[in-house]
């Protein structure tokens, strides 16, 4: 639906709240990861505006006064797009473009978007496609209000039918169709996943951008794309690994994110099916950043939706040659902040905490990498015997692995 442009920087501004749910620390959080989506989608942020409030504005999410200040920076500074970082209502949409006759992109749009750029293979297009028209649909009154219109009912189908019906008959179709085309596609993987052989299934999830196609590759000792952006990985990769005398599967997924819209969870489901149908999750987190507590139930929600949170699983920190903490004064009694905690204190934390396994990383710098080999070699080992219990090994013990 969208073909994909030339990288040009875009003029934007940001929007966001804050709430009785999100507080200013939280808001400025997710701008900052609002700008870094920007970013990736090939946009330069020239200003942020928060306003707080007790609930989103029904007619233009923010307030009439804020957005009369936000359309004067706007008008001022040659602005070309307004990006929400939620996900706006149909009328709100459709308020907020006739108040401001810019370009208002939300949240939701916003990663629409990347993906759209990010979509390599034909079936990574497919997926997108559908995510895309899905969130279209119940948005194309906003492009017809010149014009009165009804819904359905006799004598306005067909040749009759007014615009807006036409349109949203064409997108129904496409959607069935790309639906069709998915269905056909998700079997052939199925039998793919079959097909595999007697190996366990090893699936690296993760917030996104915190390295798990990295980790792939130094694992697999392959050559998957992975960049420092949102999303730089849209396509499952499967490779075999050999850890001492065990191979296994291991599958790299697309990040997950906050508020992941609900049209692409839907459409990347035969993808989400790698994690569904894994024997064994890695979930990678990025320790230097100071939300990955938030990252990590971020993904759990994720995988609770997929019915996959249950499932076996490795918490691997990773970056921490990236890691900075500031040491507090003896003397200074105020309470710890995320910036106090030293890698040794998270480290005793999460050991105590949780109840799956973990492990502290480098993947960029390979740091701790034989000590990881050893946990996954261990945990592998574990459902593989119990899973193919005729299978001999070669040797039962564990050969410390050169890096």
């Amino acid at each position: 639906m969208l073909e994909k442009k030339e990288a040009q920087y875009e003029k934007v501004v940001l929007v966001g709240l804050i709430t009785q749910e999100q507080s200013e620390e939280k808001t400025k959080e997710y701008m900052d990861e609002l700008e870094f989506l920007a970013y990736t989608a090939g946009a330069e942020t020239l200003e942020r505006f928060m306003q707080k409030t007790d609930k989103p504005d029904s007619k233009y999410f923010v307030g009439s006064g804020k957005l009369a200040e936000i359309k004067e920076f706007v008008l001022k500074n040659h602005v070309d797009t307004i990006i929400f970082d939620d996900e706006l209502t149909p009328s709100q949409l459709k308020n907020i473009e006739k108040f401001m006759d810019k370009k208002i992109v939300d949240r939701t749009n916003l990663i629409l978007d990347i993906f759209a750029q990010r979509a390599e293979t034909s079936y990574a297009r497919t997926q997108v496609e559908l995510a895309q028209y899905e969130y279209i649909l119940p948005r194309l009154t906003r492009m017809w209000t010149h014009l009165e219109r009804q819904r359905g009912g006799i004598g306005m189908r067909g040749p009759g039918e007014t615009e807006i019906e036409t349109d949203r008959r064409i997108v129904r179709d496409r959607i069935a169709l790309l639906k069709k085309k998915l269905e056909k596609i998700d079997k052939q993987m199925a039998t793919q996943r079959k097909n595999r052989g007697q190996l366990v299934r090893v699936a690296l999830v993760g917030y996104t951008n915190v390295g798990k196609s990295t980790l792939m590759n130094v694992l697999s000792k392959s050559d998957v794309f992975a960049e420092d952006k949102l999303f730089a990985t849209l396509d499952t990769t499967v490779r075999k690994v050999v850890i001492g005398n065990l191979p296994f599967l291991l599958t790299d997924t697309v990040g997950f994110i906050r508020k992941l819209p609900t049209q692409l969870v839907e459409s990347f489901k035969s993808t989400l099916d790698e994690v569904r149908e894994a024997d064994l999750i890695l979930h990678v987190v990025d320790i230097s950043h100071p939300s990955f507590e938030d990252h990590i139930n971020s993904v759990n929600q994720t995988l609770s939706d997929i019915d996959s949170l249950d499932k076996p699983t490795v918490l691997i920190f990773n970056k921490i040659d990236d890691f900075q903490y500031i040491e507090k004064a003896e003397d200074d009694l105020s309470e710890k902040t995320f910036e106090n905690y030293s890698l040794s204190d998270l480290q005793k934390m999460w050991v105590a905490k949780s109840e799956d396994p973990s492990i502290f990383i480098s993947a960029r710098k390979e740091i701790n990498l034989n000590e990881l080999r050893k946990l996954l070699y261990e945990k592998v080992k574990e459902i593989h015997v119990t899973r193919f219990p005729y299978n001999n090994f070669l040797f039962d013990y564990y050969d410390d692995v050169e890096e």
